[in-house]
């Protein structure tokens, strides 16, 4: 137990600041009371969440949504909140100039405005501290013809090269990937490889961010992680869960069993000695839109979840695991696993953070605190 508890002190998460908001489906926006409305607010729901959970110390930003006039003052705000300041997000998907794309626009102007908006969150960044810039691209085409492929490709390098050359040296670059939405025909970044071979002919500080909801029906997330892992190019998730598409529900709502496969193999290259180091620097980031649960609950248990699933993960008997696998033994490899999954690590947890003087079951003291009343209050 003392040693799963020293693995769970090392387990952090990022929480995104637009989780906090308003947020709606494709057809509407839909209000919640007290719903932060500013980049303060959000940072202080954050806050709450890391006061309830212990694990939540950064905050990520998303430019131009959090965009304030002193980055300073924001900085020292989130510090007296106790959090930091996480990922910077640039927003190259809502501007109509970006209509036919950002970095892969066949316009030179508008490509060069799209690098001079990550260029300012890459000055963001370097006002508060922050250490990644987190990239995410909606270009792609609708139709046949549209555009022409390699020429794109060529445009995309290039900005990315002007990107990545102008960071600081202490800097990453984070590449999401989607395999489509909101362009039809083809997306320009559709696949962890394309992510991938990007990030490889930029260099070191260039890695991949895998979103658990960017992938086609079926696709082995576990697999590309373990995958990325070897090949030190993860650089960190936005965990969520899907039924369909990108539907950023809750983490583990849906698939619990992906998820903590995910993690056991995050637990193991931690373990691993070769790995260790570049795996517990891999940013774990939710990525959630919370519009028919309450936004600050709602990550309350996304966090609890994702720590049963991680602790359950830690459980696993990787040595009965290898030696199943060594002798192709497939049942006994599974129930190694399944072992690790079915047992209930509520209690343990409960231990854990009655140790870090910390409430033993956030949700029930987020309900019973009315915090959200306190909120409504304040915010009317």
């Amino acid at each position: 137990m003392e040693e799963i508890f020293r693995e769970l002190d090392e387990l952090k998460f990022e929480l995104p600041s637009w989780a906090f908001s308003d947020a709606g489906t494709r057809f509407a926006v839909f209000h919640e009371e007290g719903a932060a409305c500013n980049v303060f607010e959000r940072i202080e729901d954050a806050a709450l969440v890391h006061e309830l959970t212990g694990c939540c110390p950064s905050v990520a930003l998303h430019i131009p949504w959090d965009r304030v006039e002193n980055w300073e003052e924001l900085k020292e705000f989130a510090k007296e909140k106790g959090l930091r300041i996480g990922a910077i997000n640039p927003n190259l998907f809502q501007d109509p100039d970006y209509k036919y794309g950002s970095l892969t626009n066949p316009s030179e102007k508008i490509r060069k405005k799209a690098i001079a908006h990550v260029m300012e969150c890459v000055d963001i960044a370097v006002k508060t501290d922050s250490k990644v810039i987190s990239l995410w691209l909606a270009d792609g085409t609708d139709y046949p013809g549209q555009d022409d492929f390699r020429s794109r490709k060529k445009r995309l390098e290039e900005s990315l090269k002007y990107i990545y050359d102008n960071m600081p040296e202490d800097m990453y670059l984070f590449i999401e990937y989607k395999f489509f939405e909101p362009a039809f025909y083809h997306t320009d970044i559709p696949d962890w490889g394309t992510s991938y071979l990007l990030a490889e002919k930029l260099g070191e500080r260039a890695l991949v961010l895998v979103d658990l909801g960017h992938h086609a029906q079926g696709t082995n997330i576990e697999y590309i992680v373990a995958t990325l892992l070897s090949e030190r190019k993860l650089g960190g998730f936005h965990l969520n869960n899907r039924k369909y598409a990108d539907d950023d529900l809750t983490i583990a709502s849906i698939n619990p069993y992906e998820v903590f496969l995910i993690f056991k193999e995050i637990v193991f290259a931690w373990r691993d000695p070769e790995l260790s180091d570049f795996a517990k620097k891999v940013v774990l980031m939710f990525d959630q839109a919370h519009i028919t649960k309450p936004k600050i609950l709602a990550t309350v248990q996304s966090v609890v979840m994702a720590q049963e699933l991680f602790a359950k993960a830690l459980l696993i008997d990787e040595n009965r695991l290898r030696e199943a696998q060594k002798k192709c033994d497939v049942v006994e490899a599974e129930e190694a696993l399944m072992d690790a999954f079915r047992t209930d690590v509520r209690p343990l947890l409960r231990e854990y953070r009655r140790r870090k003087n910390l409430p033993e079951d956030p949700i029930k003291v987020f309900r019973e605190g009315n915090y959200m009343e306190k909120r409504r209050r304040e915010r009317r």
